[in-house]
């Protein structure tokens, strides 16, 4: 089991910048490719960025490209979201989630991620 708790949601005006940080705990979780979605209400879940275990490979929606940044530290077992030039179409939960299972390459769909956080909310006001 992989458990994965986020933190670092909240309130920003519109232009401004949130981090987002990401736990991961449990077996090999470290070895596994861990990915951003996010989910605006009456909207379906959707990829923003993922990043392989070594971090020398990222992926993102188009959506964010030149905005948001995903990092990781797996001496901390964490992997980080910084979001930049926020806007208010921004606003949704962010989840966190592992893909325990894929050996070559960056999924973006959300079937094939099989851990997941309870979420944190961000906010971009206008």
């Amino acid at each position: 089991q992989v458990q994965l708790v986020e933190s670092g949601g909240g309130l920003v005006q519109a232009g401004g910048s949130l981090r987002l940080s990401c736990a991961a705990s449990g077996r090999t979780s470290s070895r596994y490719t861990l990915g951003w979605f996010r989910q605006a209400p009456v909207k379906e879940r959707e990829f923003v960025a993922a990043i392989i275990w070594s971090g020398s490979r990222t992926r993102y929606a188009d959506s964010v490209k030149g905005r948001f940044t995903i990092s990781r530290d797996n001496a901390k077992n964490t992997v980080y979201l910084q979001m930049n030039s926020l806007k208010p179409e921004d606003t949704a939960v962010y989840y966190c989630a592992a893909d325990s299972e894929r050996l070559i390459g960056i999924s973006t769909n959300i079937l094939d991620y099989d851990y997941w956080g309870q979420g944190t909310q961000v906010t971009v006001s206008s």
